[in-house]
């Protein structure tokens, strides 16, 4: 059992929970709870740690993983949230392709322009995965996907849910294009109305930055510029809310 916070490999997770530069050096993030470590895909686990009110509860991780015990005061240290749920565990972070994103004959993909709020990048995925999207490409700027708020916000859908960082937005978009994708921009000044278009083939949703929407020049990217037209005052909706609902127009258009 681990009782000490000063052991390095509770150091080890607490920079996983709070440094990118620990997570992309490792190739390692950190997932805490039951649900999260039980989805997690075996021959990604490097190893969890326990408390023993956990081991009474639900009884050993399992044979076919490396695992180790900790006191609570231990558990603490290493975990990112206020109230850790007895487990915790290193996950190998997926190495994903383009091809993998498009991967399907009705491709369904999420371009992003710098994200910045974790919670939004991990809405995202997980609305992105119940309406079936194929994957997600984001810009370096974007805000790093193994970051513990992503992940907790994802509920599961970091595991499954293809993604890619790439240094030029401009040149996947156009990789996207040359497979015969089609490319909406999500524009306040767009053209049509997001529900007068047909999504039924190969689509994309292009989504821009919290604060300043897309770039004129990821804005020019896209075959058409669509909006969602709002009532009231209100003049935008937040990013991770406009892709849930382009997302799910497709998927509404898909099913029937």
């Amino acid at each position: 059992m681990i009782t000490s916070t000063s052991n390095a490999q509770v150091r080890q997770a607490a920079a996983l929970a709070k440094k990118a530069r620990e997570r992309k050096k490792t190739g390692l993030f950190l997932v805490e709870g039951r649900k999260m470590f039980e989805e997690a895909p075996r021959s990604w686990l490097e190893k969890a740690y326990v408390t023993e009110r956990y081991l009474e509860e639900h009884g050993a991780p399992g044979d076919d993983i490396s695992w180790e015990t900790v006191t609570e005061d231990v558990m603490k240290a290493m975990a990112d949230t206020q109230t850790p749920q007895g487990i915790l565990a290193l996950v190998r972070q997926p190495e994903w392709e383009l091809s993998d994103v498009w991967n399907g004959d009705k491709p369904h993909i999420i371009l992003l322009e710098p994200l910045q709020d974790p919670g939004n990048l991990g809405t995202i995925l997980r609305a992105g995965e119940g309406a079936g999207i194929t994957g997600v490409i984001m810009n370096r700027e974007t805000a790093d996907i193994f970051n513990p708020k992503v992940i907790r916000s994802t509920m599961g859908s970091i595991y499954r849910v293809p993604f890619v960082y790439t240094d030029s937005l401009e040149d996947a978009a156009r990789e996207v294009k040359n497979r015969g994708i089609r490319l909406y921009a999500a524009h306040l000044k767009g053209a049509r109305s997001y529900d007068c278009e047909d999504y039924r083939s190969g689509c994309g949703f292009l989504i821009g930055n919290e604060a300043r929407g897309l770039t004129e020049e990821a804005a020019s990217l896209a075959d058409c510029r669509i909006k969602i037209p709002m009532l009231g005052q209100v003049e935008s909706l937040n990013a991770a809310v406009a892709a849930s609902v382009l997302m799910y127009e497709t998927a509404r258009q898909r099913r029937s």
